[in-house]
């Protein structure tokens, strides 16, 4: 038995009890009688809700989960050219990797000795205060850098 039948049954039994709203005592029994009655009126209305929410979840996980595979097939794709490099017949050097911009090479002038160093920009530190730096091979000195990214490469 639902709890919409439960309510109407209690509902018939008070009927035909013939309870009086002339009593306090049959005042009480009758609102608690309507009121199991809305309350169980609510509770179907939030059931059918839930039901209606449980479908829609259904759709968006089926949805989702076609995305997630579309997904893998462009990944595999990417890393399908990747592995291929740039082309069939590749005279690139099979060393580079053609899609990591971190391997740029700069020189920079060691302030302390004026020994031009070449630097792998992988190849700079940052400190406790996140200052990036990096150490002069010749002469041993801390050199703190003020790098600025560039807005035509992010382009």
């Amino acid at each position: 038995m639902s709890i919409l039948e439960s309510a109407a049954y209690l509902k018939g039994l008070a009927d035909g009890l013939k309870i009086s709203d002339e009593t306090n005592e049959g005042k009480m029994i009758n609102a608690l009688v309507d009121a199991i009655g809305e309350i169980a009126e609510e509770l179907a209305e939030t059931r059918d809700e839930l039901d209606d929410l449980g479908d829609f979840a259904d759709e968006l996980n089926d949805y989702i989960e076609e995305i997630d595979e579309d997904l893998g097939d462009v990944e595999e794709f990417l890393f399908e050219i990747e592995d291929d490099h740039c082309c069939d017949d590749c005279c690139c050097d099979d060393d580079d990797d053609l899609y990591d911009d971190d391997d740029e090479e700069y020189v920079f002038i060691c302030p302390e000795c004026g020994e031009e160093i070449p630097l792998n920009i992988d190849d700079i530190e940052t400190d406790d205060e996140g200052v990036p730096f990096s150490i002069c091979p010749k002469c041993g000195e801390k050199i703190e850098f003020d790098i600025e990214e560039d807005d035509e490469d992010d382009e």
